[in-house]
């Protein structure tokens, strides 16, 4: 059976105050990811049909993030998310198997939740299941209904409760599986008769038991998962939830975080065995670090690798002579795709960009270099800049094995500096 995904991802956002008429509230970054992404990779394992993003309020910026992972399709008004849904009907409705729906602003959902959630809704042959969550303070919460027999009656938005349904704990985690060919068979006869004037989802739930359709619910383990974010106060919190979720994880794997509160390191990041990240650090994009690497404090580093993987053995590690395999920092910035090979050092207030630096090179303090490849064991005297833009293209420098630069020398690009050669200070 065909599993298929449906993000709903065309909400305006308005309470995230922006002055940008053109940003989506599913653009908006955690840790550098946009919010819509992290949805994405966690429902990427469960497909084996397709996903659709349903675009609207900043569509053409969200098209951009989703559209190698995703089909796009377009809810140019916003009439609900029942409303958002049927503008998937051309493509689904006649398709068998399930449909996951999930909103694009719930960064915190994991591909374990979700495949568990799945995997309940075949084990129970429900037609429909529910996501909830049991809150202390469930306002602003649409509220379960459920029967004597346990099974779901309808959910009740907080503008439409009663004082007595207001009072019930568990709440709607906007999270559904479908019957496919159900979902959309019943989609048709959704009504506008609410306080907001929209084609609700959860009314498919009235629909579906008049029906005599199963309707279940799965109660979520952790209630932070369904955090969904409506404007920058919620942004932060699920920032730091997700930021102690992914540390957590290194820690486990025998990464040593000096102090994790204060320590930010992207979904997409690979680190190593051994290594010491200090505070501090920001950590983003596609990097790797490898094995025994000291990242000392307050470093912003993207796009890189440190350290080769496949030249680090086991008697690197046992040599107390080596210690780490790298050091650097503090205050180092990396970006732009940098190799850093092994047994280097890359001190305070060094900046690198699109550069490759060889196996025992050291750059110790206050130098720029761009577009650079530096050899093995050459030494970049402080206050060194590679001058490699024009105003209009940028150029390469070459710095070949055993050279010594000295301190304030300016490398115009494109040049080439040979092995062993000596740059004067200045």
């Amino acid at each position: 059976m065909k599993t298929n995904v449906i993000i709903l991802a065309a909400g305006k956002g308005t309470r995230m105050k922006s002055l940008d008429q053109t940003r989506s509230k599913v653009s908006y970054p955690i840790l550098g990811v946009p919010l819509v992404r992290y949805v994405l990779e966690a429902v990427k394992p469960l497909v084996n049909g397709e996903i659709y993003t349903i675009v609207g309020f900043g569509g053409e910026v969200t098209t951009t993030l989703v559209e190698n992972d995703a089909k796009v399709v377009w809810q140019h008004e916003q009439k609900g998310t029942g409303h958002a849904v049927m503008q998937v009907a051309p493509y689904l409705q006649n398709e068998e198997g399930i449909t996951l729906i999930v909103c694009g602003d719930t960064p915190l959902l994991t591909t374990e939740t979700l495949r568990n959630f799945v995997e309940k809704h075949w084990q129970n042959h429900h037609d429909l299941t529910v996501m909830t969550a049991i809150l202390s303070q469930p306002k602003g919460y649409g509220r379960i209904i459920r029967n004597e027999a346990g099974f779901v009656e309808e959910i009740v938005e907080q503008a439409d409760a009663t004082e007595a349904q207001r009072l019930i704990k568990e709440v709607n985690a906007g999270v559904y599986v479908f019957d496919n060919k159900k979902l959309f068979e019943q989609l048709q006869f959704l009504s506008t008769d609410n306080k907001q004037g929209e084609l609700y989802l959860t009314d498919l739930i009235k629909l579906f038991k008049k029906n005599h359709y199963v309707v279940g619910a799965s109660i979520l383990e952790d209630e932070n998962e369904m955090l969904g974010i409506n404007d920058r106060v919620q942004l932060a919190e699920a920032a730091k939830l997700l930021r102690l979720r992914i540390n957590r994880k290194w820690m486990l794997a025998g990464v040593t975080f000096e102090d994790p509160e204060h320590t930010y390191i992207g979904p997409f990041v690979k680190l190593a065995q051994d290594c010491i990240i200090a505070p501090g650090n920001v950590i983003v994009g596609q990097t790797s670090i490898g094995i025994a690497n000291l990242i000392g404090p307050n470093n912003y580093l993207e796009n890189m690798v440190i350290g080769d993987h496949n030249e680090i053995t086991h008697s690197h590690l046992v040599d107390s002579t080596l210690g780490n395999d790298n050091h650097v920092g503090p205050f180092a910035r990396m970006r732009g795709h940098c190799e850093v090979h092994n047994h280097t050092k890359i001190g305070n207030f060094v900046e690198m960009k699109k550069v490759v630096f060889d196996d025992g090179a050291k750059v110790s303090h206050l130098t720029y270099l761009g577009d650079a490849h530096v050899g093995e064991k050459t030494n970049i005297g402080c206050g060194t800049i590679t001058a490699n833009y024009d105003g209009v293209n940028k150029f390469h420098t070459e710095i070949g094995k055993d050279v010594f630069i000295g301190s304030g020398a300016t490398l115009i690009a494109p040049i080439t500096v040979a092995d062993g050669a000596f740059v004067a200070a200045g």
